[in-house]
């Protein structure tokens, strides 16, 4: 009951002024508010700059998650089984996850910025030109994207080796005497009986990715203009920018939905994944 109530006080009354601020015209600051019904939710459909922001959203979630599955089992096969060297490599792997994204996004600004930048230093010393790494939309997230990647791959690796130590050797053992060796052994035994691992997995991955704030918000604070939004960032600018406290609470009501969904299913595919297995 204690946990509930805190729970209560800290996540579900907030949600709920938040709902209900989303069908108002506030802008964050005066003591009055004027209902506008659906008007909010209205305007997000003819929003190009929401729009823009969704879709990066999506880029965002499913494209790191896409690359920390890849790698964090990569990386677990590779690091699977018991010694220092592997030992050391899963803890060097993992560490940058510990770090705060804030802290992240200001050492990948000094190394990504033009002016004085360490990569465009290092160009500069080769007699190289130049590259203005977040002058374009394009550009500026797929850097994000890699950089959230790389930071929270180790995750990712962590989850897929603790399932492949709940594999019983003798399920190998089997396997191999009837002639899997390899990528067949893998494709058959090791990925099938990682569904439950996969799952998780990319449950937290994706549900962090949507939620991605503060790497843009440092590196690139949205920009070029637009271009590198997230729904998260948007939000911010629009509440404490434009003093639209009432659209801004709109967007995230929208963002909570598509999290929602996505993580609804996600779940019940875990369920189905973890009762196969």
């Amino acid at each position: 009951m204690p946990a509930l109530a805190l729970f209560a006080v800290f996540v579900f009354y907030p949600l709920a002024q938040g709902v209900a601020l989303a069908f108002t015209n506030w802008d964050g600051y005066s003591p009055s508010r004027t209902f506008v019904g659906f008007a909010n939710f209205t305007r997000l459909f003819g929003d190009d700059t929401f729009r823009t922001a969704l879709l990066n959203t999506l880029l965002y979630g499913f494209g790191c998650t896409f690359l920390q599955q890849v790698l964090g089992l990569g990386l677990a096969l590779a690091l699977d089984g018991v010694s220092r060297a592997k030992a050391l490599a899963r803890a060097v792997i993992y560490l940058p996850a510990l770090v705060a994204p804030v802290v992240m996004g200001m050492m990948y600004y000094l190394l990504f910025q033009y002016d004085r930048g360490a990569l465009n230093d290092v160009l500069t010393a080769l007699s190289l030109p130049r590259v203005a790494w977040l002058s374009s939309g394009t550009g500026a997230v797929t850097i994000i994207v890699v950089i959230n990647t790389l930071q929270f791959v180790g995750i990712s690796m962590v989850i897929y080796l603790a399932g492949l130590q709940q594999i019983p050797q003798e399920v190998y053992e089997a396997a191999e005497l009837d002639g899997a060796r390899g990528w067949a052994l893998l494709r058959s035994v090791t990925v099938p009986l990682l569904k439950p691992a996969f799952v998780a997995s990319v449950i937290i991955n994706l549900i962090g990715g949507l939620k991605l704030f503060d790497v843009i918000q440092v590196l690139t604070a949205g920009g070029p203009g637009y271009a590198s939004q997230s729904v998260s960032t948007l939000i911010g600018r629009t509440y404490f920018g434009q003093q639209a406290a009432g659209y801004a609470s709109a967007m995230g009501v929208a963002l909570f939905a598509v999290i929602a969904v996505v993580s609804v299913f996600l779940v019940a595919r875990m369920d189905r994944a973890g009762r196969e297995a």
